[in-house]
């Protein structure tokens, strides 16, 4: 076998590794406020999450495996494709593994940047990272989670002026409002399948097309189908521990925070995915995870009318995470890249 080949079949089989932890880490940022709510089981909020996760890979995909797979770095190698997911996913299973939430985007973004870097470092590459590109990345990861908790202290409002208008004309609103969990739910699992399977599978667009000869469309195609059933594999094992760090550790919810928590991030997600890509050619792969826990986050706000309904203990470990992410990702993925050059074929 080719080394160039058997680099692909490593990396392919890479991109399943990360996109189970995808599903294992992050299954909880579209389920965890209907959770928290109490409005579905963890079994049932994951099944809806597998289902329109996958629909959200599949129509949507494309726009963020562009970004990641020719957008951040000018060019990855089939060597550092493979490097890159590796990187990553050791990280996100460590963090998985200890039950915390951390940004599966910002690991994939930080192990893509290692390659950049080490390419620029130590093989001559001086244009290998497109910076343009990783300006417009790193300010989503600042505007999503504020946008997230905005859209959802707005959301809160309106739905309880809703609530109370017809409570006063003698509907359940309890009911109406549990069922609503489930479109709720299901744009926020497609949301997140639109966004977050390019953390799995950008980074092999270019070598899968050289290999096969596929087009570049068809590629990013089946490269989101894979990636949506790797997803679904780690949503369905590992998931709930992640579930309930979120749902039930950072605020309570009642029904109409966390309908405002589901639709606001949701929104805000899908809203980062495909307005840049209109605009500019690449959709932002933004951190799901901020987005959700910055609309659980806002959902409390709302709710208490200030700051005491959340739990900021468990959100400071999150926010230590996060910013340990990119730089861990940027350095383990560098020190793999540089290993398999050379110890590799």
């Amino acid at each position: 076998m080719e080394p160039e080949t058997m680099y692909v079949v490593l990396g392919l089989t890479a991109a399943m590794y990360i996109a189970w932890n995808l599903g294992a880490n992050d299954a909880a940022n579209p389920t965890d406020v209907a959770v928290g709510a109490g409005a579905l089981s963890i079994r049932s909020a994951v099944l809806l999450f597998c289902i329109f996760a996958a629909i959200g890979a599949i129509v949507q995909g494309y726009m963020v495996i562009k970004t990641i797979g020719r957008g951040v770095v000018r060019e990855v190698p089939a060597v550092g494709a493979l490097s890159a997911s590796l990187a990553a996913g050791i990280w996100i299973t460590l963090a998985t593994y200890k039950g915390i939430p951390v940004s599966t985007t910002h690991s994939t973004i930080g192990a893509v940047l290692g390659i950049g870097i080490a390419d620029m470092l130590f093989f001559g590459k001086e244009e290998a990272i497109n910076y343009g590109v990783v300006v417009k990345v790193i300010l989503s990861w600042i505007t999503s989670p504020l946008s997230a908790i905005a859209v959802t202290v707005l959301l809160y409002f309106l739905l309880l002026r809703l609530a109370n208008a017809l409570t006063s004309r003698g509907v359940m609103v309890e009911v109406w409002y549990k069922r609503a969990f489930i479109p709720a739910l299901a744009f926020g699992a497609y949301a997140f399948g639109a966004n977050d399977v390019g953390n799995a599978t950008g980074v092999y667009v270019s070598v899968v097309k050289d290999v096969t000869g596929m087009p570049e469309e068809g590629t990013m195609r089946l490269l989101a189908l894979m990636g949506a059933a790797g997803i679904a594999v780690g949503a369905l094992t590992w998931g709930p521990r992640v579930i309930k760090t979120v749902g039930l550790r950072i605020t309570r919810m009642d029904y109409v925070s966390g309908l405002a928590a589901q639709f606001g991030d949701a929104l805000a997600l899908w809203l980062f995915t495909t307005v840049p890509y209109v605009l500019f050619g690449y959709g932002m792969p933004v951190s799901t995870t901020h987005a959700s826990v910055s609309s659980v986050i806002g959902a409390g706000i709302a709710k208490h009318r200030g700051l005491s309904g959340v739990n900021w203990r468990v959100v400071g470990i999150i926010i230590a995470s996060w910013i340990l992410t990119l730089p861990i990702a940027v350095a383990l993925s560098a020190i793999i890249y540089l290993l398999v050059h050379t110890i590799g074929p």
